[in-house]
């Protein structure tokens, strides 16, 4: 499971898909858009549809991904709501949280976050910037004797939680961040040359 906002889904979600899939041996990866993220603003959020669509045209063609807007049908806003009705709904199934190293430094701000290290597996993944920084951290510390080795990743996700693994993987730039503000650039452009246009006398 990697969830997040998806604003928008970029190279860098299916970057770590592929490297679940490889090294965890998932048999899929679903892709759950959040609603709204309770840590982050809205003034900067698509509308959920839009990012629903940027995540299923991104996935378009990969049948081992599953886009979903569960949480939307689950009425949850917080993780460990999330899972404890996915693990309900899907009781044979079994689930491992993916993310991103800079979520393994924040996720103390996360709601009942303990709680979730010992709902599901854990995989982290390397992200620039952010390793030092996520293995120093708190979650990190607190539960370093649960820390799965990478060679046994292929494992993990039938690991009786908590239990954690750190993957030192090739790093991909793409942000949803990076790619917002792009658009944003792109657009004044758009509006400034315009605005020219407009200003030049007729037969210019």
């Amino acid at each position: 499971m990697l969830g997040g906002s998806f604003n928008p889904a970029h190279e860098g979600h299916l970057h770590i898909t592929g490297l679940a899939l490889k090294r965890l041996g998932l048999d899929q990866v679903w892709w759950m858009v959040s609603p709204q993220n309770p840590l982050k603003g809205t003034d900067d959020m698509a509308p959920f549809a839009e990012r629903m669509a940027s995540a299923q045209t991104l996935a378009a063609g990969n049948e081992r991904i599953i886009v979903t807007d569960i949480e939307v049908q689950f009425h949850t806003r917080y993780t460990t709501d999330t899972l404890r009705a996915l693990r309900a709904t899907f009781p044979r199934t079994h689930f491992i949280w993916l993310m991103g190293a800079d979520n393994l430094e924040q996720i103390p701000r996360w709601e009942k976050w303990t709680t979730i290290f010992h709902m599901v597996p854990i995989a982290v993944f390397d992200r620039a910037t952010y390793s030092f920084k996520a293995l120093a951290s708190k979650a990190a510390h607190r539960f370093r004797r649960h820390r799965v080795p990478s060679r046994s990743a292929a494992g993990a996700v039938m690991k009786r939680p908590p239990a954690w693994v750190y993957f030192h993987t090739p790093r991909h730039s793409a942000s949803s961040t990076a790619l917002r503000a792009q658009g944003r650039m792109a657009a004044g452009r758009s509006r400034r040359k315009t605005a020219s246009t407009k200003g030049k006398p007729k037969g210019s």
